[in-house]
């Protein structure tokens, strides 16, 4: 698969707040699917996995099955490579600056 469509997977993965979440998720330890459908009680555990079938063909996330628990693992190479192309040369220490002063004006 060209570059290009691997980078479109990604960004389409993150496109939606509910995957963004599943990645936060999974940002500190990996976590078994039923972990990760509890934190979602208004979604059923099919719309979840669904939201994690498309994080897994995106790349950004590796699941493993172990014996009847299917975990999954942020694999955070696809964002470093999104970083390192589109991120990368705007992160230069001015740039970084305006960014927390805007972040401080809006309270954020």
């Amino acid at each position: 698969m060209s570059r290009e469509k691997e980078q479109d997977r990604i960004f389409k993965a993150l496109a939606d707040s509910r995957r963004r979440e599943l990645l936060d998720l999974l940002k500190d330890a990996p976590k078994t699917t039923s972990d990760l459908c509890s934190n979602f009680k208004s979604l059923d555990r099919c719309t979840v996995m669904q939201h994690l079938g498309v994080l897994e063909k995106a790349g950004l996330i590796i699941v493993q099955k172990k014996g009847r628990f299917r975990w999954n693992y942020l694999n955070v190479v696809p964002l470093r490579d999104i970083y390192d192309r589109w991120i990368g040369e705007y992160a230069s220490p001015s740039v970084e600056l305006l960014s927390r002063l805007k972040h401080d004006l809006e309270g954020q």
